[in-house]
């Protein structure tokens, strides 16, 4: 009976901390691989950038006009999504606001909670 347990329990750690972590390796090694001259990135710090130039473990990343950092390479948090190009929306009509208050139903209380 105590080995079933153990065993539902290492079942268990393995299904909600084990599995997911190997997941988001396999997706952040595959992420780094895909990389190109012209991506825009996030690094780790919070610097956004367009990589300029790939080496095996590094990257240099234009972060503004004439402005480059060489970076590691696993140092790139994620690669930003290219804008889509949306229609514009034709403005919505704004909703009519009600002409009544909400606190003049009788309730007492309301009263006293206004500012």
């Amino acid at each position: 009976m105590i080995i079933v347990i153990v065993g539902v329990g290492l079942l268990l750690i393995y299904l909600l901390f084990v599995r997911p972590q190997k997941r988001r390796q396999v997706q952040q090694q595959q992420l780094l691989n895909e990389l190109r001259v012209g991506d825009e990135v996030l690094t780790a710090g919070g610097i956004y950038g367009t990589i300029s130039q790939l080496d095996e473990d590094f990257v240099t990343v234009e972060i503004a006009p004439d402005t480059e950092v060489r970076v590691a390479r696993r140092a790139i948090a994620g690669v930003t999504p290219e804008p889509e190009e949306e229609e514009p929306e034709a403005d919505e009509p704004a909703e009519l606001e009600e002409s009544h208050d909400e606190g003049s139903d009788g309730d007492p209380s309301n009263e006293e909670n206004r500012g």
